[in-house]
């Protein structure tokens, strides 16, 4: 699962400002009788940083109680600065430093913090080319950890293996920890859950005998769903919860996890499945990985790819590859395609699921609100506030666009052994 774009990342236009400015008509009230001066200077960099933004309707708080706001709009959420110290931080380098600020208490979002990314991410989507640019190139100066074989592991360890524990409080029974798929939208989380194991299992039109292999396995819900699988994961704690699962259900015959990365799969079979886990990959690694698929796959063999993605290929937001996913990278469909391409796979179907999989996080972000003392209780308040902002943030930019989530089903050229229609996906 990967991430949000940050809130506070545009370049400022070009523009000027006269002494008609309603900006320069409004310095003096940038003063507060209680001594904690606001500069002139700030005062204008706040009316221009919302600018920046694309006007969203927020309204920025400065730390004597100034309150900034661009929009016409009822601003959807304040924005509270603690401290001169953070507001600088954060202007400067907008992509880390939002998020740090938030985490560390010296930023405070009053009101819902879901509805204030959203329009962030909605107003950003407005801004002129130009800003792009300069957002990109912004994006540029950061350098996402490699997913070498050493660097892969590194990378899973920081967000994976945290502890099972933490990830029970708010995941669904199973532990799935990818979109679920509502088939109806009032399916509870546990129920969408397994719609969307068996809403795979019919695209890939499995059949009686036939044998899958996973990629980035998880903690074993869809190896355990029904099919002889071989399923592999670098997390040591995922692995392990997983075989535990398979010997408490009677099911260690037909279903065997291993703790390995998947260059070094081996082995032939009918199906290939891999669910949120190409976001861990990296782009420079694709061809390596559908080498792997072209090794493993039977004359016949199909697969799935599930994976967080992109309109517009572009780096992801520093403060979730520093903080939360290291090495992660969501693709978009062009570059998803160097997968299949080389080794001439041809696509069957391509799905995209983002509502679904907004709708599942705000379970999540529900079920971890409903938990956050007890987070608190095995981290401290710091991490509660930091994976507040990235369940919020992944829900916002899954609502509002900024993000997708594809499901691709290809196979082997020449293959005719395929469903007619799309009626078995959808006969419950």
């Amino acid at each position: 699962m990967s991430p949000p774009h940050s809130p506070f990342v545009q370049a400022p236009r070009s523009e000027s400002y006269s002494a008609e400015d309603p900006l320069a008509r409004s310095v003096d009230a940038c003063m507060h009788p209680d001594g904690r001066r606001v500069w002139n200077l700030e005062c204008r960099l706040a009316h221009r940083l919302l600018r920046w933004l694309g006007d969203p309707p927020l309204c920025l708080v400065l730390w004597n109680g100034e309150e900034i706001t661009e929009s016409a709009t009822t601003p959807v959420a304040r924005v509270v600065f603690r401290d001169r110290v953070t507001f600088w931080k954060v202007l400067f380098n907008p992509h880390l430093c939002f998020g740090d600020a938030y985490s560390d208490g010296r930023l405070e979002v009053e009101g819902d913090l879901v509805s204030m990314l959203e329009s962030v991410n909605r107003s950003l989507a407005d801004v002129s080319i130009s800003g792009n640019r300069i957002q990109a190139y912004l994006r540029a100066m950061y350098r996402a950890r490699p997913n070498t074989l050493t660097g892969a592991r590194q990378n899973i360890h920081h967000h994976y293996d945290i502890g099972n524990d933490f990830y029970r409080l708010w995941l669904d029974d199973a532990m799935v920890y990818s979109g679920a798929y509502f088939s109806t939208p009032d399916l509870m989380l546990e129920d969408a859950q397994r719609a969307k194991l068996d809403y795979v299992c019919r695209k890939l039109w499995l059949r009686p005998g036939e044998s899958v292999v996973e990629v980035g396995g998880g903690w074993g819900a869809l190896a355990l769903y029904g099919v002889t699988v071989k399923s592999f994961n670098i997390s040591k704690p995922q692995t392990e919860y997983a075989r535990r699962q398979a010997k408490a259900e009677g099911l260690g015959s037909r279903v065997e996890f291993i703790e390995d990365d998947y260059r070094n799969i081996t082995g032939r079979f009918d199906a290939l499945v891999s669910l949120g886990m190409l976001e861990h990959v990296g782009s420079r690694h694709y061809r390596e990985f559908g080498r792997m698929m072209h090794r493993c796959l039977s004359p016949m063999g199909r697969g799935l790819i599930q994976s967080i993605g992109q309109d517009q290929p572009a780096k992801i937001n520093p403060w979730i590859e520093h903080r939360i996913f290291p090495g992660t990278y969501p693709p978009s469909l062009r570059e998803m395609m160097e997968l299949f391409e080389p080794c001439g796979f041809s696509i069957l179907d391509v799905e995209n699921l983002r509502l679904h999989y907004a709708k599942t996080i705000r379970h999540w972000l529900q079920r971890f609100e409903a938990s956050a003392a007890s987070v608190a209780r095995m981290y401290d308040e710091r991490f509660v506030r930091m994976w507040r902002l990235y369940l919020s943030g992944s829900c916002a930019a899954f609502s509002s666009g900024a993000l997708q989530l594809f499901q691709v089903t290809f196979a082997r050229p020449g293959m005719n052994e395929i469903p007619w229609s799309r009626a078995s996906l959808y006969g419950y």
